[in-house]
């Protein structure tokens, strides 16, 4: 059993099972996409006022080759959510873990890669390039000829829901929120990458446009079998969204629980009123508040 495993029975909670502990390498069937050993980071280890953000975080997420994972990251603010995702995506400053090994298809993580794609909360486009130009950036970096990454392009700006006639020569001071994170995701899928970070993608969208991305994400998802780890605020997204969350403990974060989840099989307005799904909303939210209140 991990260190950071919980001592409950495993239970039923909803649309939820919760494990009474974390899974590590010995419990997979497969080859782990992403293992993290013991992984410690602590900012500024050597000098004044270090930090520790996460402590000792070990799991192990299956490489489903037929059906990536999605897995969801909860926590109290401050938890080290965003360091995880970025040692995955080997990020500096959180790259490399003070201590501890975070692998990638068994490979010790030692820089960025272009099988780990990553969408940040903040929107990243490229203020001087036209949306087509934007989602085929990558493409264009990896010496594609013109003519074959703008027919790629084409392809996912509409996969992504928007207008291929009258969106693709706009510039992104042209676009609301939600359509300048969609041009986002379709620059990170349009690399195909096996592993998929995202970091409060739909943070700043107003309700009705984070349900309508969430409905998107989860086709993309689909299509392109990649696995997600997913860092959210929103108990109700990382729910929905989820085929297992993470819930972190305060900082320096550990992993808690693990909490397996049925996967969404209708639309996120409709899913998120049913009394089974909010019945895991409130098991997790009552768990993070106790947490916020130092009692977890």
């Amino acid at each position: 059993m991990s260190a950071s495993a919980q001592t409950d029975p495993a239970q039923d909670v909803g649309v939820g099972r919760v494990l009474d502990h974390v899974r590590g390498l010995d419990e997979l069937a497969r080859q782990p996409v992403v293992e993290f050993r013991n992984v410690t980071k602590t900012y500024n280890a050597d000098g004044p006022n270090p930090f520790t953000a996460i402590k000792d975080v070990s799991f192990a997420v299956a490489d489903r080759a037929d059906h990536g994972e999605f897995v969801s990251v909860l926590g109290p603010s401050g938890c080290g959510k965003s360091t995880l995702l970025r040692l995955i995506a080997g990020l500096e400053p959180q790259h490399p873990a003070t201590s501890g090994d975070v692998l990638v298809k068994g490979v010790p993580v030692w820089r960025p890669g272009a099988d780990r794609g990553m969408v940040f909360q903040d929107y990243t486009s490229f203020d001087h390039r036209t949306v087509l130009d934007n989602v085929t950036f990558g493409l264009e970096c990896a010496g594609v000829p013109r003519a074959q990454r703008e027919e790629q392009g084409r392809s996912w700006i509409g996969r992504v829901g928007l207008d291929i006639d009258k969106d693709i020569d706009k510039y992104p001071h042209e676009l609301s929120g939600g359509m300048r994170q969609r041009v986002a995701i379709a620059r990170t899928l349009i690399l195909r990458p096996s592993i998929i970070l995202m970091d409060e993608p739909f943070g700043a969208l107003d309700p009705n446009t984070r349900m309508n991305m969430q409905n998107l994400l989860v086709g993309l998802w689909r299509e392109v079998e990649a696995t997600v780890f997913f860092v959210t605020h929103s108990i109700e997204e990382a729910v929905y969204l989820g085929d297992r969350v993470y819930l972190l403990s305060r900082s320096p974060g550990t992993i808690l629980q693990e909490i397996e989840v049925d996967p969404p099989d209708r639309p996120a307005l409709e899913t998120q009123r049913e009394p089974s799904f909010q019945e895991t909303v409130y098991y997790i939210r009552d768990r993070i508040t106790k947490l916020e209140e130092g009692k977890g």
